[in-house]
């Protein structure tokens, strides 16, 4: 999850650190049985079918970096054309914004995973949204459009009433404090995530999904396919393979709703924390990292590798580009894109001006990640 009313991708990747404390509160032995009668976990298959990327539509924290027909247009071209991705996330807020995108993308040839995120709003907002969503989703299924429809992302977090707290940041400290009552907690995630299912079946007839921490307690008989935003780290592909067989055991379809790291030295070692490298008060990077984008490449390679060797139904790499969190070639203390997941780093015309224009640069991320997505694309081995 990226932005939602004004939060952005280190905020929401807060929440999935504290997620790990909040998980680790709650009944172990409540046991699914959607997860008792499933299928075998599996290493072998078909593979991974689908390589995709995340794109955020938002309207952004500044007026440079406000939400543009134009540049998404561009943006989705080159996901095609360049990155060689055959799948697009498109997420974030504004049914307008999201359609647009959705609407491109699928002109351009690509599978739409479509999965609004709006939240800090009353529950009914949040699934009118979902379901003016749905609606444009289902329209693009009929036309001949290959779309999935995710109906959210970690509700616990975005959705007001099932974790204590007025806003993100009030819920998680509710969590780390741990002043929450996980058995309520849970009981309000199940409640709401079922409304969401069946909002989202009332108005798609393609296959449906949700976007889960990884040690989040999904009722996933509600979807055909499991979700997970998948962040952690281990030095071997065998570690990744057995973590997430456990995802496989509902036998269904398992996507990678969201992998990736940041570009410095160690990024990847923090497993989802990457982005707590900023002093926000100050808007500066807090102690003296060391740049890498070779980092974030073999991190995402890796982990590829592992997902590769699996039976998986799809992975996006989170994300295309961050616009507000720009890189500063040459100063270190302000290269806010060393928070940044993105593929492509933003590089402002007028680095203090914030209604200044600006472009994105590819990182090795993106190199690595085209070689790979070409090589599955075009069924040829991939360069190193």
């Amino acid at each position: 999850m990226q932005r939602t009313k004004g939060i952005k991708r280190a905020q929401f990747l807060a929440g999935m650190a504290s997620a790990g404390l909040a998980a680790a509160a709650l009944p172990a032995g409540r046991a699914r049985a959607a997860e008792g009668g499933a299928g075998q976990a599996r290493t072998a298959g078909r593979g991974l079918r689908h390589h995709g990327v995340v794109y955020t539509v938002g309207e952004g924290e500044t007026p440079g970096t406000a939400f543009s027909t134009a540049r998404m247009r561009k943006d989705i071209r080159v996901i095609r054309d360049e990155l060689y991705a055959d799948t697009v996330d498109v997420t974030g807020d504004g049914v307008e914004r999201l359609t647009a995108t959705a609407a491109e993308a699928a002109e351009r040839g690509l599978r739409v995973w479509l999965q609004p995120t709006l939240g800090d709003v009353p529950e009914r907002d949040i699934l009118e949204h979902l379901a003016e969503t749905g609606r444009f989703a289902e329209r693009l299924r009929r036309q001949g459009a290959a779309v999935d429809l995710g109906v959210g992302c970690e509700f616990w977090l975005f959705v007001p009433g099932i974790v204590p707290g007025d806003d993100v940041f009030e819920r998680i400290r509710n969590l780390l404090a741990g002043t929450v009552d996980p058995v309520a907690m849970q009981r309000r995630l199940d409640r709401f995530t079922a409304k969401a299912a069946a909002v989202g079946r009332s108005v798609f007839h393609g296959r449906l999904s949700y976007a889960a921490a990884q040690d989040d307690h999904v009722d996933w008989r509600l979807f055909d396919i499991v979700g997970i935003d998948y962040y952690s780290y281990f030095p071997h592909k065998a570690d990744y393979v057995r973590q997430l067989n456990r995802y496989l055991r509902w036998g269904k379809p398992l996507a990678i709703t969201e992998f990736g790291t940041c570009a410095y030295v160690g990024a990847p070692e923090t497993a989802g924390m990457g982005w707590d490298v900023v002093d926000r008060d100050k808007q500066e990077i807090k102690g003296d990292l060391v740049r890498s984008e070779r980092t974030q490449a073999t991190y995402l390679t890796q982990l590829l590798d592992a997902f590769s060797s699996m039976d998986l139904y799809a992975a996006m790499a989170f994300e295309f580009v961050t616009p507000d969190a720009p890189h500063r070639p040459g100063d270190p203390r302000h290269d806010l894109d060393l928070a940044s997941y993105a593929l492509t780093k933003t590089i402002k015309d007028r680095p203090d001006d914030p209604a200044s224009g600006w472009h994105w640069e590819p990182k090795e991320a993106f190199h690595a990640l085209a070689r790979r997505y070409r090589s599955a694309r075009t069924g040829r081995p991939h360069a190193h």
